[in-house]
């Protein structure tokens, strides 16, 4: 598998180390409750299909990467700085997901 790095172009797979679903980059806020960061530590989704996922460039140029790809044919659509993405909003409700 190769990836495309934004700062260093196509490279192979073994260059980077994986880090898990994208959302993980997502910290919650400052004064957010433990619900939030029981969700945020400990629930995760295992979705077929299309996902979004960290990777470091960790034998490049250091970089978070987030790779969007579908898990089931294996095809990367996207690659973007993690630095470049925006940060979804606060939730204004204290609900869990199901």
């Amino acid at each position: 598998m190769r990836l495309t790095c934004p700062l260093c172009g196509e490279r192979d797979r073994r260059e980077f180390t994986y880090y898990g679903a994208a959302v993980y980059a997502d910290r919650p806020h400052a004064g957010a409750g433990p619900d939030a960061w029981d969700d945020y530590l400990h629930l995760r989704d295992n979705p077929a299909g299309e996902t979004r996922d960290l990777w470091y460039h960790e034998l490049g140029c250091s970089a978070w990467i987030e790779v969007t790809r579908n898990t089931v044919t294996h095809t990367i659509t996207a690659t973007r700085l993690v630095a470049e993405r925006e940060r979804p909003a606060k939730p204004k409700g204290r609900g869990r997901r199901a």
